[in-house]
């Protein structure tokens, strides 16, 4: 029988935001002791942490630093540099692994290896193979290769002299798919190939930013399409020889098409809800796949809806909470506010994650939410 002393690891993350800030709270509880790096002194994982390193996920002296000291390493973040890390001592510790990190972080590669590996994407060519992309006809969907997040990096092009003021630098093109759904799945997958999948979820958007705005679970879809997605899911992963936690978003066509849209090699957005509906949250899951332990259990016990706090348009500043009395006194709400300490138009500040009987009621109760909290300064 494996024993453990205390602390039972020394968990360091690169990225100091509110994924690494829950991801921090859970290895706390488990009784880790946690490093994080981040540019920003007090960062919202640092307020939480047992240590924080103040710089760049490009400087090498302070990244080597984290590893040197840390037992296991993750991100919370995929902006980081993969190049140091590919060779640095200790990169045996670091999940999921920099290679895999790399991939993902030029979506043009992520997008063609996934297709190499038999999963469903949209059709896509590089910017260079105009004879391809051009036979895609209008709307055109354009996407930065590296950087993009939150909406960020994809511009979607009307008609042919609206090219001209797509995205600059590299970016490659992609079919626009006429859309029934937006889902995510969280696919776990631990150091010995142990594999847990979450329920299927399904995601609005904040149209005016493009970034995600609720997230439904279980997604509204048959069981048939739920165990689709699932097994698309898994082929990722796999192909990808991940390690961890990591969200596949997909779109559900009209014509009933499950096409991935991407791949992200961390804890997610749309996995916030597992916190208080889940047996295991997506953190602790993380937690267990990173450090080679079993996975922990995926089994819904409620219907939910998260909706994402975002910062008023029109505001910049020190964040102020309006609303957030009357939504407390709803049945099943429970409110998380991540500590950043400038609210900006449509930034994240915090999200509120809402239980009911049925996924009607907590609907009913999210939209009295999303009207009731607001982020201004």
């Amino acid at each position: 029988m494996r024993k453990f002393p205390w602390p039972l690891f020394r968990l360091g993350i690169i990225g100091g935001g509110q994924l690494g800030k829950m991801m921090t709270q859970e290895a706390k509880r488990m009784g880790f002791w946690v490093t994080v790096l981040d540019p920003e002194p007090s960062s919202p994982a640092g307020q939480v942490a047992d240590q924080e390193i103040t710089a760049s996920f490009f400087d090498r002296k302070g990244l080597g630093m984290l590893v040197a000291q840390s037992d296991i390493v993750t991100y919370d973040i995929e902006h980081v540099d993969t190049e140091f890390l590919k060779d640095i001592p200790g990169v045996d510790k670091i999940h999921p692994a920099p290679p895999v990190l790399a991939v993902i972080q030029d979506k043009l590669k992520q997008k063609i290896l996934l297709k190499e590996g038999g999963v469903p994407v949209p059709r896509f060519a590089s910017s260079e193979e105009k004879e391809i992309w051009s036979s895609f006809g209008f709307p055109l969907v354009q996407k930065a290769r590296y950087g993009g997040y939150d909406g960020k990096g994809v511009c979607v092009i009307q008609n042919e002299q609206a090219l001209s003021q797509g995205i600059s630098g590299p970016a490659f093109f992609e079919e626009y798919v006429p859309l029934e759904k937006e889902l995510s799945v969280l696919v776990a997958r631990n150091r010995t190939g142990e594999i847990a999948f979450y329920p299927v979820v399904e995601m609005f958007f904040e149209s005016r930013a493009n970034i995600c705005d609720m997230v439904l679970v279980p997604a509204r879809i048959s069981r048939e399409k739920s165990l689709e997605a699932q097994s698309i899911a898994r082929r990722c992963v796999e192909i990808l020889n991940g390690v961890g936690i990591f969200a596949v978003e997909m779109f559900l066509a009209r014509d009933g098409r499950l096409l991935v849209n991407e791949v992200a090699p961390r804890p997610h957005n749309s996995g916030h809800f597992t916190i208080e509906a889940c047996v295991t949250s997506q953190f602790e899951q993380h937690l267990r796949a990173i450090c080679g332990l079993p996975l922990g259990e995926t089994t819904l016990l409620s219907p939910a809806v998260m909706v994402n706090l975002l910062g008023e348009e029109g505001y910049r500043g020190t964040p102020c909470v309006e609303g957030l009395e009357e939504a407390l006194r709803i049945p099943g709400v429970s409110f998380h506010l991540y500590g950043k300490k400038e609210t900006r138009p449509f930034r994240k500040m915090g999200h509120v994650t809402v239980l009911a009987q049925s996924l009607d009621e907590a609907m009913v109760k999210a939209l009295r939410v999303k009207n009731l909290v607001k982020i201004r300064s």
